[in-house]
């Protein structure tokens, strides 16, 4: 059914697993909607979303998404701000997410592991907000629930440096709730699935849209200025850098325009 990853249910479990391993499970147009159209259409009573391994997902295919796509991207997204799709996807729904983070979550890998409801890492996770890097600001996760998660002070190292932290820091503080050997990292995310999924089902739909009330920030309004940042900065030096210095294995060199 699907070209970049792979659906599958266990019980009342529906298991999503990226599939570009060769790439790092990064993130392309078809991915993106892939992903949204697997979390709407999903029938289960939890879901997993994992990476195939060595990766969870190391965020935008640079050279499919940000190189290609450049100062079109921009002007689009100034031009009609809204959320990103899989993102409005995954923060609406009242299927419960639970993450398996395998390995590399960074970029919107990040972001996706931040829209889970639940994350349990492998020991050979690592997370990482890396937009600045590139010149850009993360989608709406990053800002609306990252600091929820970690605090505020956190957040903000996390988002102004683009530092790389390993599985063990994410668990101390507080990104993740378990963190596990590898080859049991999806049996633990099974198991804590299946156990919110043997639970009434109408019962944890309204647990989860009470937590989006009580916590979540407007998730549209977010979206149209996160969209509308993002097209002023696509179109910035400092971002064609980001991505050409990425691209060349050299550092950047920023310039403020």
């Amino acid at each position: 059914m699907y070209s970049e990853l792979i659906y599958e249910t266990r019980g009342d479990v529906g298991i999503v697993t990226l599939n570009r391993p060769e790439a790092r499970n990064a993130l392309t147009h078809t991915t993106y909607a892939e992903l949204e159209d697997a979390v709407r259409t999903t029938q289960a009573r939890c879901l997993v979303i994992t990476g195939a391994d060595p990766a969870f997902c190391s965020g935008d295919d640079v050279k499919q998404v940000m190189l290609a796509a450049g100062e079109q991207t921009g002007e689009r997204l100034r031009s009609e701000p809204r959320i990103t799709p899989a993102a409005e996807a995954l923060l609406s729904t009242d299927v419960p997410v639970v993450a398996a983070v395998n390995g590399a979550a960074v970029g919107w890998g990040m972001e996706l592991a931040v829209m889970a409801d639940l994350r349990v890492a492998s020991e050979k996770a690592r997370f990482g907000e890396l937009f600045v890097k590139r010149g850009l600001c993360c989608d709406v996760a990053g800002i609306g629930r990252l600091a929820s998660l970690v605090g505020r002070e956190r957040a903000a190292e996390l988002l102004f440096t683009g530092r790389i932290i390993d599985a063990a820091e994410a668990r101390e503080i507080g990104l993740v709730s378990r963190v596990v050997p590898h080859e049991e990292l999806l049996p633990a995310a099974l198991e804590l699935a299946s156990a919110i999924a043997s639970n009434p089902p109408l019962a944890v739909q309204k647990l989860k849209h009470g937590l989006r009330k009580a916590l979540d920030p407007d998730w549209d309004d977010l979206g149209r200025w996160v969209s509308a940042s993002l097209g002023e900065l696509f179109r910035t030096e400092d971002h064609k850098e980001g991505v050409m210095s990425f691209l060349e294995k050299r550092e950047p060199k920023f310039v403020g325009r």
